[in-house]
């Protein structure tokens, strides 16, 4: 899933330098990853609770990213301020939005969760004028807004569609908490990199705070840890796992630091129509004009923000 924070710069589109070409190269295997994600999480569900698969997911990823770390000579020691950074990230991003995710996911289609995710943008907008007293331009706001409209309008359809009906609400509401919770890890990312801290050693230290996090609760709550180790299961879990988080998480963080978070932003326009094609392809999931208005909406939206100039602090 993407992470799109308020900060971005703007690379101009008629000098596509190499190092260009490569960040949008980066940025269309992101889209395709995290638009492919939303539907292997569903191979997730079912058997296993979706606590302890979130917990294996960013278990492995940690792992690996710390192995990735070291293995190219790499730090991973943090200071306080930055393990304080990387652990808000931990429990909003990967502990608090992913259990609500996968929670989602049981109760609606995975492309709707996708889409919804979209309302991320203006969260991050309202988040990061509050609490870091960064201004957007109002070319920002405008497409922030429409994206919300976007994602009101296709969730009025799905619930609509469903008859109103229990899964269909619940699967809506949570959904919208795990994007709650991901701008407050979008600024606890940011905290993080103002206060110097590397990309993939926060993000390794973010993935083993959110997994210890779960971790404790299942073991609180008396989560079944029973796992049914299927091949669609561990097959689902390990693409989660180094395509969906160490891969795509890394890109995107990269790239985000890298040419702007403009570029990166790409990633939540082209995001939302992969997810909904795989979900028509394998969920056989049905939209109807509702569900395309509200799509349509939320990538007019991204146009607006990823071509809105940057603002700085107040």
């Amino acid at each position: 899933m993407s992470q799109s924070e308020a900060p971005h710069s703007e690379t101009p589109p008629s000098r596509l330098s190499s190092p260009a070409l490569l960040a949008f190269g980066g940025v269309g295997v992101c889209a395709l990853i995290w638009g492919t994600t939303w539907y292997a999480i569903t191979f997730q569900l079912g058997a296993v609770d979706p606590v302890v698969s979130v917990v294996l997911r960013f278990g492995i990823a940690s792992t690996l990213l710390a192995l990735i770390v070291k293995a190219t000579g790499g730090r991973l020691a943090l200071t306080r301020g930055q393990h304080l950074a990387a652990l808000g990230q931990g429990l909003f991003s990967f502990a608090i939005s992913y259990a609500f995710v996968y929670a989602s996911e049981e109760k609606i289609a995975s492309a709707v969760v996708a889409v919804i995710f979209a309302a991320l943008a203006f969260l991050n907008l309202i988040l990061f004028r509050v609490a870091s007293k960064q201004k957007a331009a109002p070319a920002a706001w405008l497409g922030a807004g429409l994206g919300v409209v976007g994602v009101g309008v296709l969730s009025a359809g799905e619930v609509m569609g469903a008859g109103l009906g229990v899964h269909a609400v619940a699967g809506v509401s949570f959904a919208v908490i795990a994007v709650v919770a991901s701008a407050f890890g979008n600024w606890f990312a940011w905290r993080g990199q103002q206060a110097g801290s590397g990309v993939l050693p926060s993000t390794a230290w973010a993935m083993a705070y959110g997994t210890g996090t779960l971790a404790l609760y299942a073991l609180v709550t008396g989560v079944s840890w029973s796992v049914a180790w299927s091949p669609a299961y561990v097959i689902s879990l390990l693409y989660l796992a180094v395509f969906g988080s160490v891969v795509a998480f890394g890109l995107y963080f990269t790239i985000a630091r890298a040419r702007g978070y403009a570029t990166a932003s790409y990633i939540s326009a082209l995001t939302p129509p992969i997810a909904m094609l795989v979900s028509v392809m394998f969920e056989g999931a049905r939209f109807g004009l509702l569900a395309l208005l509200g799509l349509a909406l939320v990538l007019a939206g991204q146009v607006f923000l990823i071509r809105a100039p940057k603002r700085s602090a107040a």
